[in-house]
């Protein structure tokens, strides 16, 4: 989630900062592609694939460090994207492991809040 808080959810445990980190280099093919398509003008699909195949692989990695500190959600989640030396791509997957859990439905919060109030006699 990119929000702070999740609808319909509690937090209950917040375990800390998470991240995944990819870094990936051009091939040549993909560099000269690029060029020719930065004169000619249009999508590079060759970067196109490589940074979407990136992100999914950093927040793949990001969600195996949530799990792995006992994490079921990541709040907060944000994309981070750099080239390193015009030949290498980085993307990190960044955000907050956290443990939620579903509120329970109101009429059972009603009740249970009930169950608790003093009776007069």
């Amino acid at each position: 989630m990119t929000t702070n808080e999740i609808p319909g959810y509690r937090i209950t445990a917040v375990h800390g900062d998470v991240f995944g980190l990819v870094v990936r280099a051009r091939n040549v093919f993909s560099n000269l592609g690029a060029q020719l398509r930065t004169a000619v003008g249009g999508e590079v699909v060759g970067y196109t694939k490589l940074l979407t195949d990136s992100r999914n692989q950093a927040c793949d990695r990001m969600w195996q460090e949530a799990r792995s500190w006992g994490a079921n959600a990541v709040v907060a989640m944000r994309f981070d994207c750099n080239e390193i030396g015009d030949i290498m791509s980085e993307v990190a997957a960044y955000g907050t492991a956290v443990t939620a859990e579903p509120y329970p439905p109101a009429i059972e919060l009603a009740v249970d809040v009930w169950s608790r109030c003093p009776r007069v006699q």
